[in-house]
């Protein structure tokens, strides 16, 4: 896969109307945001997901349907069953994405994030899908994330889970390679937005802190960097990876600003109008001490980020009813 080719301004993108799309992981909180953003462009989709399915708004009028298979991808015939002949298209969200059960479970780890990965590209080779777009992660670096962030850096990841994304972007260059499937590995930072509630993730464990009382944790000192991206702009990249025509390789995907955790609380508190319960714990294994990413590669594409940092915690803050004014 190449990355950084420089694409044309007006390529005309490819219409999935009418056109088979299958999203994994489409009841979490990423893949539903798909989920809804592909039935809008009136793909037929279906959501595979081991959770209960979500009740998808495609259209401001109503509910739009979409086909739901609760099952989990690892089961025999899964795979088989969700990837018909005749889909056009693969969105892999699903995986295990907690760093600290990574460690405590390598194993089961790579089963879900290699294995099904694999699984998933051998049968849209089989079936003669088109494109496949994979949900990674910044933590592929790991370990050579000693500046800023672009996809020319290293491998080097420092945990079970930046191990096996690396992993699954490796068998999406060989697919993409050997079988014209064409690939993109999108290389996320810190994704938040509306519909978050079940995430253990900084910006919902804050808003749980402002609903619910208690107090906040602030790994180390606090000053380690993060680039944080709104899921609008996470679900547009994966929209376009999905309908460019010629779009492969990885690809950082950031809003291109990072902030230390002390200053994302100092603009949660700010937003929600008063102060928080803080303290500080020991840091975590294997955390990355910075993440300041370099987004030029995804913008050649075509894509740039659109909701600013200020803006999306607003939003999130309304929806959990923790503004000043809009609780109890």
């Amino acid at each position: 896969m190449v990355s950084g080719v420089e694409a044309p301004a007006q390529e005309p993108l490819e219409d999935l109307s009418g056109q088979r799309v299958v999203v994994t992981g489409g009841s979490g909180f990423i893949g539903a945001h798909v989920v809804e953003a592909l039935c809008g462009l009136g793909a037929d989709v279906l959501s595979v997901d081991s959770r209960p399915a979500k009740g998808f708004r495609c259209h401001p009028d109503g509910d739009h349907d979409v086909t739901v298979m609760q099952a989990d991808l690892r089961d025999s015939g899964v795979v088989e069953q969700a990837l018909e002949p005749g889909t056009r298209a693969v969105a892999h969200m699903a995986a295990q994405t907690q760093v600290l059960r990574s460690i405590e479970d390598p194993e089961g780890t790579f089963a879900n994030n290699v294995v099904v990965t694999e699984a998933l590209l051998e049968r849209a080779r089989q079936v003669g899908a088109a494109s496949f777009v994979l949900a990674s992660t910044n933590a592929v670096v790991g370990a050579g994330a000693t500046g800023t962030i672009h996809e020319g850096v290293p491998l080097a990841p420092l945990t079970p889970y930046g191990a096996t994304k690396a992993a699954g972007e490796m068998v999406l260059c060989c697919y993409n390679a050997a079988y014209g499937v064409r690939g993109v590995a999108l290389r996320l930072t810190n994704v938040y937005g509306p519909g978050m509630s079940e995430k253990d993730s900084i910006v919902p464990r804050l808003m749980r802190v402002a609903a619910n009382g208690g107090t906040f944790n602030v790994y180390g000192d606090g000053r380690q960097v993060r680039d944080y991206v709104n899921v609008a702009d996470v679900v547009s990249s994966i929209v376009l990876g999905l309908r460019h025509p010629r779009m492969s390789g990885p690809l950082v995907i950031g809003y291109g600003r990072s902030v230390s955790v002390l200053d994302l609380v100092d603009l949660v508190q700010d937003t929600l109008g008063y102060n928080l319960e803080v303290q500080h714990v020991p840091a975590k294994p294997g955390e990355m001490p910075a993440v300041v990413v370099d987004n030029s590669a995804a913008r050649r594409w075509g894509w740039a980020p659109s909701v600013t940092l200020e803006q999306g915690i607003a939003e999130v803050a309304k929806e959990w009813g923790t503004v000043d004014g809009a609780r109890g």
